[in-house]
């Protein structure tokens, strides 16, 4: 991170997801990797791309990992060591420098089903330069190289930047809500609120994918007949309904200063989104994208494989 804020880019955070904090870039402390590591590649504005190797460079991603997140002692996104382990075996642990300082990290490992996914564990980056996309699309190369055929990770649905970058700039789409996920967490993004996550997938090799790659973002498309299944009035939420075969679910504007300004506004659109995307998405409805910055755009048709959306009314949140 620099001297702006730095931000968790939940493309592949949480990955553990989060706000902004003000750190400045931790110097660099390590070499250039093992001689076994694959070539640096570029990315914009002279940014380099590359794996991590030696115990200097993941005592720089924790720190950067640190600055973000400032969590309690001892309830780190993850340790030194255990990015020791995970790069040693096999696993996806890289950085991304801008001037020689470490400016973001994302730590992920081999999940199930086997030779098919990586689970994208946190990813932090500074704000601007595009060094969260970057880096999502070089965790994006290294799967590909290895026959890997999609990234799955975690993301707080409440979060709108977030989601925007991870289903607009990626071209990812949640396909599980995963209420009370990691249980209660203390640092200064999470605090004071329940850790309900979406599990993004990102199929690598989908169109739609393809050309978020490209620079192409994924906009979905919204028919005229769509209803809001969660609108907000006056920073709170409005339940709406659900019988159409589009919904729209909205997130609040910041999410983040609601924990700090109005804890009570922020509970209940956790409540409300966990009421609506969550119930929609148990019911079989599917997200096909994030619309205009601030809702989840959801089908409930039946598509062919007997699945099909809640028909019913709103939930009051």
């Amino acid at each position: 991170m620099n001297a702006t804020p730095a931000t968790p880019v939940t493309s592949g955070t949480s990955d553990i997801s989060g706000g902004t904090g003000s750190p400045g870039l931790p110097t660099l402390s390590g070499g250039t990797g093992s001689s076994g590591s694959p070539a640096p590649s570029g990315g914009p504005g002279g940014l380099t791309l590359r794996e991590l190797h030696s115990i200097e460079e993941f005592e720089d991603a924790f720190g950067l990992f640190d600055a973000i997140w400032r969590p309690d002692p001892g309830a780190a996104p993850v340790s030194v060591e255990m990015m020791r382990a995970l790069s040693h075996a096999g696993n996806y642990v890289a950085g991304a420098y801008l001037d020689g300082r470490l400016a973001g990290a994302s730590v992920g490992f081999l999940a199930a089903p086997a030779g098919q996914v990586l689970h994208s564990h946190v990813t932090g980056a500074t704000t601007g330069r595009g060094i969260g996309l970057a880096l999502k699309l070089h965790q994006r190369a290294w799967a590909l190289e290895r026959g890997l055929d999609r990234i799955t990770w975690t993301y707080d649905p409440l979060v709108r930047r977030n989601a925007h970058f991870n289903l607009v700039k990626l071209g990812a789409l949640p396909e599980e809500y995963l209420p009370s996920f990691y249980g209660v967490m203390e640092d200064a993004i999470n605090a004071g609120d329940e850790s309900d996550r979406v599990l993004a997938v990102w199929r690598l090799t989908e169109p739609h994918v393809l050309a978020a790659a490209g620079g192409r973002p994924h906009l979905p498309r919204v028919p005229a007949d769509a209803v809001v299944g969660l609108g907000e009035r006056d920073g709170h939420p409005v339940a709406g309904r659900t019988d159409a075969a589009t919904v729209l679910v909205t997130v609040p504007g910041d999410v983040e200063a609601l924990r700090r300004g109005d804890p009570g506004a922020a509970a209940s659109w956790r409540r409300a989104v966990r009421d609506v995307l969550g119930g929609l998405l148990a019911e079989g409805a599917r997200v096909t994208g994030f619309h205009d910055r601030s809702c989840y755009v959801l089908s409930c048709r039946p598509d062919g494989d007997g699945t099909e959306g809640r028909r019913g009314a709103g939930r009051r949140p």
